[in-house]
């Protein structure tokens, strides 16, 4: 050991040496983030959104309504879409079970007697029985091209279309089934009051921008959106404030109005959470798993006691262990004097014991050698070099008494 004062704690260089790849790669990939989404903000608004040129996005068969007059608008709120309801507009709902039930109920109200058109695209279960009663779903089928084999005009105009998803089936009199998967339309009419009806789509691939081009797709598409000169197409965001109401206009998510963020993390990412944590759970167990009792082998090379020792200084050193280092240097002198003084081993570390014994064998036995054999932590590393000093010269004088 030397009397060099050394710390366990990190220089700012030594930091900095150990995290700068860290936060070059983590500035790399906020850059890349960045740029990718200022490249692409300009075109991309989301999926069957009317602004966005993505692949499903919807901007093609908006701007094809809009050659041929149909004007179209967004709305992302129940209140935007409630008010533009009426015999002049085609209100297209892309995601109807996202909408809570307060907002299933209140849309179905505002369109059941507006004269308007209502389009539901993949209405399933959660929607189906309070904006289109009387219909039921079936299990999902998968896209292909159908055939229209029903009597509705602008089926048969636009034949063969890509359809699918949900399958429905109704005792609705005057209803028209189109593009049958396994004898169940997947694409289903209604007619409503005032000239209106309610248009049910198992699939919205019809409208996006990559398979618009595909068979009959652009004209069905068309069709059923330019029956009317103005198309809303409502969005539902989980934003919107409308989803905290009662179906009185209250709000029904407590005194602020605001639900907790579990409340709006859906139930799939709860259970997909779960199941990494389980699945963490059970790695790390398989990884700490004991594969048998430990085994001794015998060292590839003989190491020098020298070098073993210098070794484990600078270890103790290293890590400023002064307080492993003095108790590891007085327990090998105790181990060392207790025989040379008739001391058992197993008292060998007993002061009551030892001290007397060690007493005795000197010339001059009023000294106290408590501090030296079982003292405290030396302060520094030359106190710690003066202990191992004065043990070793207690031994010598020992041995040769």
């Amino acid at each position: 050991m030397t009397a060099t004062s050394t710390s366990a704690s990190l220089t700012p260089g030594q930091l900095w040496a150990r995290v700068r790849g860290l936060l070059i790669a983590l500035g790399i990939l906020l850059l890349a983030a960045i740029v990718m989404a200022l490249v692409r903000s300009g075109d991309q608004h989301g999926r069957l959104d009317p602004r966005s040129a993505d692949p499903q996005g919807s901007r093609a068969v908006a701007e094809l309504l809009r050659n041929r007059g149909i004007t179209s608008t967004v709305a992302t709120t129940l209140d935007e879409a409630v008010s533009t309801v009426g015999p002049a507009t085609t209100l297209l709902v892309t995601a109807p079970d996202l909408l809570t039930e307060s907002q299933q109920t209140t849309l179905h109200e505002a369109t059941k007697s507006a004269g308007g058109r209502t389009i539901l695209l993949s209405a399933g279960a959660p929607s189906l029985d309070t904006l289109a009663p009387g219909v039921r779903s079936d299990s999902p089928s998968p896209v292909t091209v159908r055939a229209p084999r029903c009597a509705l005009p602008a089926a048969q105009r636009a034949g063969d279309a890509e359809l699918g998803g949900e399958r429905y089936a109704t005792d609705i009199p005057g209803a028209d089934g189109c593009y049958l998967s396994d004898g169940m339309p997947t694409l289903l009419r209604l007619p409503g009051s005032a000239d209106g009806d309610t248009v049910l789509l198992g699939s919205p691939d019809i409208l996006y921008n990559d398979r618009l081009a595909h068979r009959g797709n652009a004209s069905l598409a068309l069709q059923l959106l330019g029956s009317r000169t103005h198309v809303v197409w409502y969005l539902p965001s989980l934003s919107d404030a409308s989803a905290t109401r009662d179906g009185d206009g209250h709000d029904g998510s407590g005194e602020g109005g605001e639900s907790t963020f579990v409340e709006l993390v859906p139930s799939g990412w709860l259970w997909g959470t779960l199941q990494l944590a389980l699945a963490a759970v059970l790695a790390a167990i398989w990884r700490a798993r004991r594969l048998g009792p430990l085994v001794t082998e015998r060292l590839p090379v003989a190491i020098r006691a020298s070098e073993s020792t210098e070794g484990r200084a600078r270890l103790y050193r290293k890590a400023n262990a002064r307080d492993r280092a003095a108790a590891v240097l007085r327990s090998a002198t105790r181990t060392r004097l207790a025989p040379l003084l008739g001391v058992p081993l197993t008292d060998a570390h007993a002061p009551e014991t030892l001290l007397p014994a060690v007493s005795a064998r000197l010339a001059s036995g009023d000294r106290d050698l408590r501090p030296l054999l079982f003292g405290p932590v030396p302060t520094d590393d030359a106190a710690l070099t003066l202990l191992a000093d004065q043990l070793d010269a207690l031994e010598r004088e020992v041995r040769t008494s």
